[in-house]
């Protein structure tokens, strides 16, 4: 660290000679616990990140620059935000860290917003089992030696890495759910209908669970349990303030870019785990046999590939899917991979990708209509984008499977693809398997 304090120090007189509006400063550390770090710290935001190949996680703090949409924002003025990020470095260690909300036509949750994106101060970061420091500095800063000066006061204020205390579990005082049971038999019902049906096809409905509690969870001893848990998604949270935490443990990629060479999937359909690993293959060849969740499947991927055609010289896809194994649900799982034309960036294709069919439905915008009009809450970040972008790569995981935190109460998340064929009990019992993970991390019955 007294590294870092000196080359920030000499920052202040020396010539820069450095064509980028900004500088990471970097030094190799021990290895340490990434999530106890940032859980011990008191500077925010407070952000957390972690690939779904769990070859690169990171921790971040404080903020050099961002860009916030509260509501009201048009498509248009994300992008030009976004390019006035991209055109201030070309350093591919340079990363801002953030998410959009489901529906940017509507406010979302007040700190989130439609959109925000932070390129944090200081980086905690691991590749592989190598772990670095890093501290963002604006070059072109209107008083270069304030923008120093908050840097080194970040870098003080660090704290050191306490253990997490193993989760207590807490006491439920009362549930909510929105919409209820009857309600949700309405909706499915009005999918279902055959006339509305053959115009739109599918529509992912989705519930919001309250939990009020008696005491406060630690929203990051949380992500570190669910971590545990289902190891093979993606982990992050977001605290902008002390007061909300949105975190998520996430099996659904809407999309990693390096350079040009793009990876998606078609993540659709669901079905329990068994309790023996033949009660396990039968469930999983049940699911790849059954005609409904085939069918949402293949809605799912010929959207996805059809939104990526004219921004790509290539786009191939699995033709039939396998499945995709979590803690206590599998789905079914096919790879979309694309070349993109050059001129296209991380921006076009999350207007393109996102809102998946598989949080929000077909025809797109029809479905959106409906689930806006109809389901009843705000959705806020719950089915957005989540990720980070720089010049080099991009990576956006779809916030499924997450929680917001807030004083005494805490608001779970699931959806459910609704289809021709679909039945009320069932998909509402897809909605309590898929908390079924998070609960039991949370609330002691």
């Amino acid at each position: 660290m007294e590294t870092l304090k000196g080359k920030i120090e000499s920052l202040r007189n020396e010539p820069f000679g450095i064509k980028d509006s900004l500088l990471q400063l970097s030094s190799d550390i021990d290895a340490i616990p990434l999530i106890s770090w940032l859980a011990s710290q008191q500077t925010y935001p407070k952000i957390y990140w972690q690939g779904r190949d769990k070859v690169e996680e990171v921790a971040a703090i404080g903020r050099c620059l961002e860009f916030f949409f509260e509501q009201d924002s048009s498509d248009e003025q994300l992008a030009q935000a976004y390019q006035r990020q991209r055109q201030l470095s070309d350093n591919p260690q340079i990363r801002y860290y953030g998410g959009l909300a489901f529906d940017r036509s509507i406010a979302s949750w007040t700190e989130y917003g439609q959109a925000r994106f932070v390129l944090p101060r200081i980086e905690l970061r691991r590749s592989a089992e190598q772990f670095s420091l890093r501290i963002n500095i604006n070059v072109d800063a209107p008083e270069l030696n304030a923008e120093l000066d908050d840097a080194l006061r970040c870098l003080a204020l660090i704290k050191p890495a306490r253990p997490l205390m193993p989760p207590h579990k807490l006491s439920l005082l009362a549930r909510h759910d929105q919409p209820s049971f009857d309600r949700w038999q309405t909706l499915v019902q009005q999918v279902t209908e055959a006339d509305f049906n053959q115009a739109t096809p599918k529509v992912v409905l989705s519930r919001l669970t309250q939990l009020d509690i008696d005491g406060e969870a630690n929203p990051w001893m949380v992500l570190a349990c669910w971590q545990g848990r289902n190891p093979n998604s993606f982990q992050f949270g977001f605290q902008f303030t002390p007061e909300h935490s949105f975190i998520s443990c996430s099996p659904e990629r809407l999309f990693r870019r390096r350079q040009r060479e793009l990876f998606t999937e078609a993540l659709a359909g669901t079905t329990l785990r068994g309790l023996s690993d033949e009660e396990d293959q039968q469930l999983a060849r049940a699911l790849l046999d059954d005609n409904k969740n085939k069918y949402e499947n293949q809605l799912v991927r010929e959207h996805i590939v059809d939104m990526l055609t004219p921004l790509s010289q290539y786009v191939g896809a699995d033709e039939q899917p396998r499945v995709f194994k979590l803690t206590h649900i599998q789905h079914l799982h096919r790879a979309i991979r694309a070349e993109l034309k050059s001129e296209i960036n991380d921006f076009d294709l999350l207007l393109a990708l996102h809102p998946t069919p598989a949080v929000g439905g077909l025809p797109r915008r029809a479905a959106m209509d409906f689930i806006r009009e109809q389901e009843g809450y705000q959705r806020g970040w719950y089915a957005g984008a989540c990720g980070y972008f720089n010049a080099l790569e991009s990576e956006f995981a779809v916030a499924i499977r997450c929680a917001l935190f807030e004083q005494g109460r805490i608001n779970l998340f699931a959806g459910a693809g609704i289809v021709a064929g679909s039945d009320p009990q069932a998909e509402w019992q897809e909605l309590e398997n898929k908390l079924a993970t998070i609960i039991s991390i949370l609330i002691d019955f």
